[in-house]
């Protein structure tokens, strides 16, 4: 009998079981289904391994190039390498043809090489490169550019290759900048590398490992493999906007290469504002207007321009700025802005608030809180004492009467 219960038990829990997946599984199966639907029906995209390189002369280039199918929907792409520079052939190549289409199943991505073979005698500078990109209906495309930049031999270490992806940074002067170098060491042997910069005078340049916080002056790279450093770069905070060159030396013994790479600043954009005074309070009557100055200066080191202004003030009241805005002002310059507060008509006496808002470029702004009370004209207070007046009087006249009868 026991044992005759215990089967039965099994049996009952795995027919549940059963049951159980029965119901979950298509579950499952309709959420992965939706998970998939998420894909556009078409899309898609070309990108390389770098969009900018160095190479020594009469050095190719040598790159891949992925081709990615980011919808649902099978696409045969067309491409075409659009921009080539004088002096050198370009070419898309697969293992044993040279393309210019290729299908591309929905979600998917296949990869062709880019290749590049300067002329002899190929000079020193910058040549871009552009592959372009599209869908056989012409609905989608994508483009891809390449800059490859040729240096003097003499600048060029044969074991050391130097990329980056993005020589030139911009931003304000307050600003920290990294740039990302991605140093080769294409000899056979593991080698250590020092690190040494050029910057203009007070520019802070630190050299510190991918994604780490540490700075360092030298690493070791194994032969044949790649090791990516970061270069940190701090302006002064009295720098003024401008392009400023810093040159990065990466030498193995008598071996150097070196990145070039590119700070612009645009300066710091910065605004004050007050009354020439001081004071942060005015006086006013109920429906009248009351002028006040308002100075606006710029305490940054770029040209401010398009400064407007705003205000924040209690419910049917007028404030109004004379100009309207300003149009530009040079770092360190003051302008005076004529400001006219009308409280309204049936304002009680009291204290209000107002915020008076300057606005400029660069997310740069100035708030300015003034107090102002409320006062009743002095005619008012005449008109009352004359009422008194009159009351008194009148109440002298009828006790005046009243006595004489």
């Amino acid at each position: 009998m026991v044992r005759e219960s215990l089967f039965r038990g099994n049996l009952l829990t795995l027919t549940i079981g059963a049951l159980i997946c029965l119901l979950v599984l298509p579950a499952a199966l309709t959420a992965q289904e939706k998970e998939k639907d998420t894909r556009p029906e078409r899309g898609m995209a070309i990108y390389t391994e770098y969009s900018g390189i160095f190479v020594g002369p009469g050095e190719a280039v040598r790159m891949e190039l992925t081709v990615e199918n980011k919808g649902k929907t099978d696409e045969n792409i067309a491409l075409k390498i659009s921009a080539i520079p004088k002096g050198w052939k370009a070419s898309l190549k697969a293992p044993n043809y040279t393309v210019n289409a290729m299908p591309v199943p929905g979600g998917k991505t296949k990869t062709l090489t880019f290749s590049a073979e300067p002329d002899k005698g190929i000079k020193p500078g910058s040549y871009p490169f552009q592959i372009d990109a599209q869908t056989e209906d012409g609905k989608f495309s994508s483009s891809q550019k390449i800059n490859v930049t040729v240096r003097e031999k003499s600048e060029i270490a044969d074991e050391i290759l130097v990329t980056t992806s993005y020589p030139v940074l911009q931003g304000q002067t307050d600003a920290r900048f990294e740039f990302s170098l991605e140093v080769t060491n294409k000899s056979e042997s593991d080698k250590n590398f020092n690190l040494s910069a050029q910057a203009p005078p007070k520019w802070e340049v630190n050299f510190k490992p991918a994604y780490e916080q540490k700075q360092i002056s030298s690493f070791r790279v194994k032969g044949g493999q790649s090791q990516t450093v970061a270069v940190e770069v701090t302006p002064p905070k009295d720098a003024t906007a401008a392009n400023f060159p810093i040159t990065v030396w990466i030498a193995s013994g008598e071996k150097k290469a070196e990145a070039k790479l590119t700070v612009i600043l645009t300066g710091i954009y910065k605004l004050d504002a007050g009354t020439p005074t001081g004071l942060l309070s005015l006086e006013a009557f109920a429906g009248k207007p009351a002028i006040m100055s308002l100075f606006v200066k710029n305490n940054g080191s770029a040209v401010n321009r398009n400064i407007n202004f705003s205000s924040f003030k209690p419910e049917n009241w007028k404030v109004e700025f004379k100009p309207e805005k300003i149009d530009a002002l040079e770092p360190g310059a003051l302008k005076q802005v004529e400001i006219t507060i009308s409280p309204f008509g049936q304002a009680l006496v009291g204290d209000y608030s107002v915020a008076l808002s300057v606005d400029g470029e660069k997310g740069s702004s100035k708030t300015v809180e003034m107090r102002v009370s409320v006062k009743t004209s002095a005619a008012w207070g005449w008109i009352g004492i004359i009422i008194i007046v009159a009351v008194i009087a009148g109440l002298g006249g009828i006790f005046y009467w009243l006595g004489r009868r």
